[in-house]
């Protein structure tokens, strides 16, 4: 005659076989993760930041028209030419200013002609 066995004991014994294979499984994977070689180290971020600005250069060199950065370079250039004329007026103005005024203002050049007579020709 087979025992009235509680049904818990019952469930527990069937699922012992399959709580033991899973504990193995854990075993042998810890075990190759032990055995398994160190990840060569990551490369410097600076070098990783280089690279992105040669391929970004070698993209805009090499997939955008020419004509496209040439028109982006005549109007980056209109407008710094607009600007530098905006500040040639305000120092004229404010010299007027001081010279109604009666004070001494030493004039100072401003925009790109100023650093192009600045800088020393080589």
């Amino acid at each position: 005659m087979i025992p009235d066995l509680p049904p818990q004991l019952l469930a527990a014994a069937a699922d012992a076989p399959l709580a033991l294979l899973m504990v193995w499984m854990v075993h042998l994977l810890r075990r190759d993760l032990m055995m398994r070689p160190e990840a060569p180290p990551a490369p410097p971020a600076s070098s990783a930041r280089d690279d992105l600005a040669e391929f970004k250069l070698e993209v805009a060199r090499t997939y955008v028209p020419l004509s496209l950065i040439r028109d982006l370079d005549s109007r980056l250039s209109l407008h710094l030419v607009r600007i530098e004329e905006k500040l040639d007026e305000v120092s004229r103005a404010a010299t007027a200013a001081a010279a109604i005024s009666g004070q001494v203002v030493p004039q100072r050049k401003v925009g790109f002609a100023a650093r192009a007579e600045a800088e020393p020709r080589a």
